[in-house]
């Protein structure tokens, strides 16, 4: 998937010059995540762990058609609740997530910010299922976890 770190990237990177932009990006075109990256990466990790995708949308509380198209490529959520309510639900463990979100090209979770930090500690803890770390999000004084785009 990914050849060259993302350290070395930046190494060569630091010496490019703007007019040498599309010779850097022909030279590490499959150093780049594709747009099917984050789709390949979730079925992989659902068949290694016996997951079907219908039973993580009736964990992660929700619809199936809706699940599909997220997954599927179909539908792009900005959302990043949905995104971590999915892997949540997929019983990923807090690296597996973090490799989901940036392949997803959303934010990973930074333990400096205090809704991520909790959120980290769910994965590593599992406290229950999302209904009940929804519940623990707002006893706590956080936002609760969003369900779908509107």
């Amino acid at each position: 998937m990914i050849e060259k770190q993302t350290s070395e990237l930046n190494k060569v990177l630091a010496h490019t010059h703007v007019e040498e932009f599309a010779e850097f990006i022909d030279k590490n075109k499959d150093a780049f995540i594709k747009d099917t990256a984050f789709r390949e990466y979730f079925s992989k990790l659902l068949k290694e762990k016996k997951i079907s995708r219908r039973e993580v949308f009736i964990e992660a509380d929700i619809s199936d058609r809706y699940g599909y198209k997220l997954l599927s490529g179909e539908k792009h959520t900005n959302q990043r609740d949905m995104i971590l309510r999915i892997c949540y639900a997929a019983s990923f463990t807090i690296d597996e997530t973090q490799m989901a979100l940036r392949l997803y090209r959303l934010p990973e979770l930074y333990s400096r910010i205090p809704r991520d930090a909790f959120f980290i500690a769910c994965f590593n803890e599992r406290p229950g299922n999302i209904n009940e770390v929804n519940e623990l999000l707002v006893k706590n004084g956080f936002d609760a976890i969003l369900k779908e785009d509107v």
